[in-house]
Order: C-alpha cells, then structure tokens, then sequence
C-alpha cells in the first residue's frame, strides 16, 4: 500500500474521474466534455487512490438532503465508486468507504447499489425496493372517473418553475426521494442526445386541477418502434410526481392513451404506486421487484432521533458496528404515542434484540421490516414481542423508494 496515495481530489482530477468510472462500469463512447455532471461535481468530496501518477480507485459524495419518515435531513449520497481492474483487490475500496464514513459530517449515507453483497460489509443494508414497470397498455384503463382541469404540456428545461414547485411539495411525504436545488434540476433536465438510448427528446406533462394551479407532471419520452403490423412505439415515463389523486389519475390516463404506443415502461416506481391501484387490470403492468436505496447509519443516535416513528415504543437494543465503533453498544429508543421521538441514549439494561448497523439501516426508512430481518436471523429477539413492537414503529404508512439514480 506504500505505492498508492490518498488523496481528496482537485478540480482538475475530474477527467481522470470520469474515465475511471467510465472503464470500471464499462461505459460505451466517448464522454460528453460538456455534460451537466460536471455541474454537480463537487471535488472537496471526492476521495480517490493515486498510482504512480494515475487515478485508480476513487469514491465520491453529493452534498443533498434525503426525505426519511416525517423529515428531511441533509444524507451522503455515494456515487461514483470504481476500482481500476488491474488494482482490485488490494483494499483500496474498504479504505475509501472507510475514509468516506468517518470524515462525512451528516448522520446518514445513502447509495445505490452495482452490488449488493459488496456495501453490505461496510454496514449499508437495503433500505428500500424499486418495482420495474412493463406494461401493454392497451390491457390497461383507469378507473377512476375524469378530474377535470387540463394537461399543458413541453420540454422540462423551459417549465423547471412548475417541476421545481410541484416536486418541492411533496417531498417531505416521499421517504427516499432526494432534494434538487437548482443545480440539479438543470442536470436532471439536460437531456443530451447520448442518455436518451434511442429515443426522442424528453418531454413534460402539467396537470393543473379546474382552478389553473399545478399539482402534477409527468417527464418521459418516445422510443420508436415498428414492425410488419404497424406501431410499436414504447412510452419510457422517467417520472410522475403528484400531489394530489386526481393528478395521479390524468397524468397515468394521459400515459397509457399516447397515439400509435402499445407498451409503457418506467424502472423507477413503488410497490406503493398509485398505478398500481389507478389501473383495472394490475397483473398487466408486469410490475417486477428489485433492490433500491442502501443506507447506512454514521451517528446512530443523531440518525434515529431526526425521524419520526410510527407507534409509540420503548426497547434497548445492541447494535454491532466493525467500522464506526461509536455506533455500537446499547441504546434505549423511546417515541411517545404520537410517534415523534423522546429519547435515544446509551443504556445499561439488558438488550431486548441484537442487530448489526446494517440491519438498522435497512429499517430506517421504514421500508424494510425489522420482524422479516429477524425470521432471517438477522435480527435475534431477546425479549418475547419486542421485535413486533420495534417493526411496527420503525414503518411507515407509504413504502419508501428512490426516483431518481444519482
């Protein structure tokens, strides 16, 4: 480990950056020197090994917030983590992880996951699902009847106002979303050619109720498809966000009657989805599950004590933590009958359940149930029912998931 340096990268390591991510994720053509990436590129919070003069291994930051269980704190979103082939297994990964988790000031870190098994042993736990959507939508109708109002629609860069606003409303209610800041709604809405994989330009839909305000959009695009039959186009929705049911249904009803399309995808939704119960045949949405966010715990007792918890609960329990040993030990969690939090503290009672700082994070959004982890044997019940009560106020009305891959 002597030939390799650690180092917080510089502006000018950006491209160097940015091919080492593009190899180890084998990404196809050449990068786009004007891409908005670099708009959110934060250099300060990029960790990267050198070798001999070469970037070879780097992990990286953005500084944003997370929406969890009735609040909005500021999270780690890890990105941009790579390790060039020929430096594998050398630890340079586990000490880039390492030196992410004890230098970030927030209580959380969040990531997406390339693979599950390797965050895992850095004490992230799967904290949310994603459902995939492939549907015919010539199966498919909405049941709910006619809102009114109107659709208005164009290309999302010239209508960041109205999607701004509109996603700014109900991010507190959607744990797992993160916060945009102006910066990262020009990224998102950049569209060049090279991310649209075949498809046109990406368009915006506006439901605004009888009275003319905004309470929903939709993003998507076309990909053109054809055949000895005739139409095959495909409508690839990015995203929906509304605020209101009635938003919900003409936005999906607007989706699912795009002339000459027979099939609508969209690979970032919920189990939760209001699709799911807006349509008269759910089967035919095709709907198929997959791993999401990732979260870690960094300050556990700053972590617990900024969301909010479902039912009222009072346990101790042991948490193991191998990297940050400030985590570990025994705490006594305490939420009143309505749900917000009293207490989290050190204890020296007996501990009602044992879990790792993974499992922990896994629950925190109140996606993953901490009584499924414990008939996996991941967490171990001490005390007769205390597991039942835990579970229950660590969910959630609405399951988390996150809409956007950063």
């Amino acid at each position: 480990m002597s030939d390799y340096v650690l180092r917080t990268a510089t502006e000018t390591d950006l491209d160097a950056l940015v091919r080492l991510r593009r190899e180890a994720f084998a990404n196809t053509g050449d990068p786009d020197p004007d891409s908005t990436r670099r708009l959110v590129f934060e250099a300060e919070r990029n960790h990267l090994f050198e070798h001999d003069g070469q970037v070879v291994a780097a992990a990286a930051i953005f500084t944003r917030d997370l929406a969890i269980p009735g609040a909005v704190i500021p999270a780690a979103h890890v990105t941009g983590v790579a390790v060039s082939a020929v430096h594998t297994r050398r630890g340079l990964l586990r000490r880039l992880m390492t030196e992410q988790l004890r230098t970030a000031p927030e209580a959380v870190a969040v990531l997406w996951a390339s693979e599950g098994r390797l965050y895992g042993r850095y004490g992230y736990g799967m904290a949310a699902q994603n459902v995939a959507v492939r549907a015919d939508r010539r199966e498919l109708e909405i049941t709910a009847a006619p809102a009114g109002g109107r659709l208005r629609d164009g290309v999302p860069s010239e209508l960041l106002k109205e999607l701004s606003e509109v996603y700014s409303s109900v991010l507190a209610t959607k744990p797992g979303w993160s916060s945009r800041n102006e910066t990262w709604w020009r990224h998102l809405t950049s569209d060049p050619e090279h991310d649209r994989g075949g498809g046109t330009k990406a368009r915006a839909v506006l439901y605004e109720n009888p009275d003319g305000a905004v309470e929903g959009y939709a993003r998507y695009r076309i990909h053109p498809r054809w055949d000895d039959t005739g139409p095959k186009m495909e409508v690839s929705v990015i995203e929906v966000v509304a605020g209101t049911p009635a938003a919900y249904a003409e936005l999906y009803r607007f989706l699912l009657r795009i002339d000459l399309a027979r099939t609508l995808v969209q690979g970032l939704t919920s189990a939760d989805d209001p699709l799911f119960h807006l349509v008269n045949e759910p089967a035919a949405l095709g709907g198929h599950t997959q791993d999401g966010l990732w979260v870690r715990i960094r300050d556990l007792p700053r972590a617990l004590t900024a969301r909010t918890f479902a039912a009222p609960v009072d346990v101790v329990f042991e948490v193991t933590d191998e990297l940050l040993p400030d985590n570990a030990g025994r705490w006594r969690l305490q939420a009143r009958a309505g749900g917000s939090l009293v207490n989290c503290t050190r204890s020296d009672g007996e501990p009602d359940f044992t879990l790792g700082i993974a499992e922990l994070g896994a629950a925190y959004l109140g996606g993953t149930r901490l009584g499924a982890l414990h008939l996996a044997g991941r967490v171990h019940e001490h005390r007769p029912g205390a597991v039942a009560a835990a579970s229950t106020a660590f969910g959630w009305p609405i399951a988390p998931y996150g809409i956007e891959i950063f």
